[in-house]
């Protein structure tokens, strides 16, 4: 691998953690992002499964890309993305089946999120099989960081635990709306501010200083 191909696949995964992270920029996947990150282990779990169907289905979809049909492209990718599913939706229940059932149907719906799907149509089925895990690694750890950075925040403050280890002590009491739903939207809504606001910041700094 030359340096060219070196510096493209560094800026392939690195794209997806920050400069187009699918959550905090892009605002995909927005239903287990709000809906599981209730608490930091379901955040990280979610993301770790949709991590595993985002790099299997990508890998897949390059790898037959001259070989699926245009005009069945999209039924081809959801059947690929649907078989990962399942097999994630089997192993968890198998040894994690109380994550399982937090998680419920939303590991099911994983089949639907527009991320995974959407890097089949814009990235693997155009780029060869590296590259197109190398993107899907950067997108699934930019979406399992953003989910982790939620539901970290929202465990914190609604429950006073991390990871289910109690924190403050008995004499905390926990912002109970940030484990509902509108807790989800008030973190994300917050996040997407501050991140808004570093960007606007670095682009004046750069703007003074040229």
């Amino acid at each position: 691998m030359n340096s060219d191909e070196t510096s493209e696949g560094r800026n392939v995964l690195l794209k997806g953690l920050w400069k187009e992270n699918p959550v905090l920029v892009a605002v995909l996947g927005m239903c287990p992002a709000l809906a599981v990150t209730n608490s930091a282990i379901n955040a990280l779990a979610m993301g770790l499964a949709s991590l595993f169907v985002l790099m299997s289905s990508s890998f897949l979809v390059s790898l037959f890309r001259n070989l699926i049909p245009k005009q069945v492209r999209i039924t081809a990718y959801i059947v690929i993305i649907a078989t990962f599913v399942t097999i994630v939706d089997f192993l968890l229940a198998a040894y994690s089946p109380v994550i399982h059932k937090e998680l419920g149907a939303f590991i099911a719906l994983i089949v639907v999120n527009c991320l995974i799907l959407g890097r089949q149509e814009a990235f693997a089925s155009k780029n060869r099989p590296g590259m197109a895990l190398l993107d899907a690694l950067g997108m699934g750890l930019g979406f399992t960081g953003a989910l982790l950075a939620i539901g970290v925040i929202r465990e914190i403050l609604g429950s006073g635990s991390l990871f289910g280890i109690d924190l403050f002590g008995a004499n905390f009491e926990p912002w109970v709306i940030m484990v509902l739903p509108p807790g989800g939207f008030f973190t994300l809504g917050f996040l997407l501010l501050g991140i808004n606001w570093f960007t606007q910041r670095s682009i004046k700094e750069k703007e003074n200083h040229g």
